[in-house]
């Protein structure tokens, strides 16, 4: 390699100058970074019930006290636990793992992969950064593996009536008020494992797969969801792994015609820490002019107050970031009468 003149360099070798120097003021082996799940690593296979290494890079941020760690499947709300005294019938996500100082690795150690993990899931670690009297922040990092079980698949359940009736004639409660054409719904599936542990399998990411014998009455979406197109009988067929099972279904609806809305969330944004975030779901639309109304919630990142979250703007307040990070967010819109729209998804990148 030629010398590098550092009074006239070419783009590429600048990059290389300055990372060079950082080092070398900074006296470290690497560039400083911000706190990081380094173990397990980002799209690791890892088998359920298992225990893995959880290590972080603490990078720049100091004055970290703890590391939380959760375990969320991919598009789940994220739900931070809370103090039981506060939370009486709220459902929250329970801490995996909690790393301190004196662990070994620091902040780190043994980590149980979820025995009913199955499909993408995501870990999220969250520090808390003492902040002496002024209370403490946190930061968070988040990665996605793949979890797989090391049993073999037994049979495929639905957890609901069988068969499944929608509509006026009788229908089931875990699908709330369903009355009119357009209705998205995930169905119930889980797998018996010859672990004996049941896991939930209704999404595609975890080998499932849906066909109905009538797509007049009901037709399959994208992401194993389901949508009620008209009156009538119709079988679901669900399989995975090699595995078969068959849901009757029995759908009557009010049939006066009524297409889905459509949801809009906007468009991705990077804002900066400390100002508060407006999500809009106003160019959402339904094709008939109906009211539609809102529900927003948080499916990457570690939690926020998500304000308004009925309504067609949520809004939140950015939290203080070591280094750009990302939090996701879902809109799904319904209309008067009852039809839904597929999910929609906003990320909103937050910077120093």
């Amino acid at each position: 390699m030629r010398p590098l003149n550092l009074c006239r360099v070419l783009p590429q070798e600048r990059r290389l100058v300055a990372v060079l120097l950082g080092c070398i003021f900074l006296g470290l082996g690497e560039p400083v970074s911000a706190f990081k799940i380094v173990e397990p690593k980002e799209g690791d296979i890892l088998q359920a019930g298992r225990i893995v290494s959880a290590r972080v890079d603490l990078g720049k941020d100091r004055g970290i006290v703890k590391v939380r760690y959760y375990w969320y499947r991919e598009e789940d709300e994220v739900l931070v636990e809370q103090d039981t005294a506060t939370a009486v019938g709220s459902i929250v996500a329970p801490v995996a793992m909690i790393g301190e100082a004196d662990r070994d690795p620091p902040f780190g150690g043994p980590l149980l992969v979820p025995h009913d993990g199955i499909g993408p899931m995501r870990l999220l670690a969250v520090a808390e950064i003492s902040r002496g009297r002024l209370s403490s922040r946190s930061i968070f990092d988040e990665i996605v593996v793949t979890v797989e079980p090391t049993a073999s698949l037994l049979a495929i359940d639905f957890e609901t009536d069988k068969p499944l009736q929608l509509g006026r004639a009788g229908q089931s409660s875990a699908f709330g008020h369903v009355d009119s054409l357009g209705k998205i719904f995930e169905l119930p599936v889980v797998g018996e494992f010859s672990d004996g542990v049941t896991r939930r399998i209704s999404r595609p990411e975890t080998g499932t797969t849906y066909e109905s014998s009538n797509p007049a009455v009901i037709t399959i979406l994208p992401g194993g969801l389901l949508q009620i197109t008209g009156n009538g009988k119709t079988t679901i067929t669900v399989s995975n792994r090699g595995r078969y099972a068959q849901l009757d279904v029995d759908v009557t609806v009010n049939d006066e015609p009524n297409q889905s809305p459509v949801a809009d969330a906007g468009t991705d944004k990077i804002v900066k820490a400390g100002t508060k975030v407006k999500l809009s779901g106003l160019r959402s639309r339904d094709p008939e002019g109906d009211t539609l109304y809102y529900s927003w919630s948080q499916v990457r990142g570690s939690k926020v107050p998500l304000l308004d979250a009925n309504n067609s703007e949520a809004s939140f307040l950015a939290p203080q970031v070591s280094e750009p990070r990302t939090y996701r967010f879902k809109l799904q819109v319904t209309d008067k009468r009852g039809a839904d729209s597929l999910p929609a998804f906003v990320n909103v990148t937050v910077e120093p």
